[in-house]
This record gives structure tokens, C-alpha cells and sequence, in this order.
């Protein structure tokens, strides 16, 4: 075979990887008040899983959240804490890939909703449009 051929091989195979992997939503869930990891910059990968196809309620789980948690001062004898959730989710009618803030008695939360695998860890989502840029400009200066 010869390298143009070499390419369109790889770049096939790779693409049908990609697209596989993407038939079954996965995303980071934790909790970092149960696994300190959770809250880190660059979530550690075992802490990815698939989503459940439905909730309870009987809807697709179709995205990626990570909400971060502020409790500022004590509340029924709980101290200050934060904490960082990552999860699947469901609902995308206004928030998907976008954030939005709630705050209350004590405390506050960020909750930011977004589309594709692992994308509610840091940085997990410019690898696999990247690696992909990269095939297609291969593939295209071989051919």
C-alpha cells in the first residue's frame, strides 16, 4: 500500500473510533466532597463513565454538567464548604453549553451544561477536535 492509501485507511478507522465512542454519552461523575479529585483542574480519567440511557423520569440523558457548589457561612450547623459535582444530564431547553448561576440563603452555585464526551472536565474536549483537525490535514495533504 502506498502512503496515500495509508492515510485514508487510518483516517477511516479513526473516524469510525470516534464516531462509536460517540453513540454512548460519557461524561465525569463525582462528587468532591466523596473524592476530593473531582474538584482538580484536569479530572482523572477512572472518574469518566457512560451515562444511564434515562432518568428516572424517562428522559435521554444528553449532556455533561459540572456544578460547583458555595456554602458561605454556616447553615443549620453546617460550616463553609464548596464542592465541585460533575454529572450527566438531561435538561438542555436553555442552559446547553452555557452557565448559569443560583444563589440562596448561605450559598450560591454555578451550573454549566455542555454537549460531548467528558467535555465537564477541563480541557477534554480540544483533544478530539484536534486530533481530528490533524487527520483531516493529513488526509488532505496526501491526497
Amino acid at each position: 500500500m502506498g502512503l496515500k492509501q495509508n492515510v485514508v485507511v487510518a483516517t477511516v478507522f479513526l473516524l469510525v473510533v470516534l464516531l462509536q465512542e460517540g453513540l454512548a454519552l460519557s461524561c465525569f461523575q463525582c462528587n468532591s466532597h466523596n473524592d476530593t479529585r473531582c474538584a482538580m483542574e484536569q479530572v482523572p480519567e477512572d472518574l469518566a463513565s457512560p451515562c444511564p440511557e434515562k432518568n428516572a423520569d424517562d428522559k435521554p440523558y444528553i449532556l455533561c454538567r459540572k456544578i460547583k457548589q458555595m456554602i458561605d457561612f454556616e447553615v443549620n450547623g453546617l460550616p463553609p464548604d464548596s464542592r465541585v459535582i460533575r454529572s450527566c444530564g438531561w435538561d438542555d431547553r436553555t442552559y446547553k453549553n452555557r452557565c448559569y448561576h443560583r444563589s440562596g440563603f448561605g450559598g450560591r452555585q454555578e451550573v454549566c451544561a455542555c454537549e460531548g464526551d467528558k467535555c465537564n472536565g477541563a480541557g477534554s474536549l480540544a483533544a478530539p477536535v484536534l486530533l481530528l483537525a490533524a487527520t483531516l490535514a493529513a488526509m488532505r495533504i496526501a491526497l
